[in-house]
């Protein structure tokens, strides 16, 4: 057996020897604090859809309702992305503007 896949569980003297401390999980990484604004439609069967990405990871569910209601349209929150129904790029950055740093992406 290899040293770094063994390690003591109990003793005779002791009993149960307690789990070493596990490390703290590293912050995620964070971004250069701009919200980007972008559509595509790759992968979507030639449906449009805005992406908004680099929202705080606090803030990204109550954007993506607040975003919702305010294009009239549907979307869904994937992996911290904000995904809004069809071409709605000007309207977003409208509203966002007063809260974040916000940049269009894309063409």
């Amino acid at each position: 057996m290899s040293e770094g896949n063994s390690r003591l569980v109990w003793s005779s003297d002791e009993g149960r020897v307690p789990d070493p401390p596990r490390r703290a999980a590293p912050e995620p990484a964070r971004g250069d604090g701009v919200v980007r604004v972008g559509r595509t439609s790759s992968g979507r069967r030639g449906k449009t859809v805005t992406l908004v990405t680099g929202l705080p990871p606090a803030d990204v569910a109550g954007v993506a309702k607040e975003l919702k209601r305010l294009c009239g349209s549907g979307g869904a929150v994937k992996d911290g992305v904000v995904e809004i129904q069809g071409d709605q790029r000007t309207r977003i950055i409208g509203h966002l503007e007063g809260r974040y740093r916000v940049k269009a992406t894309g063409g």
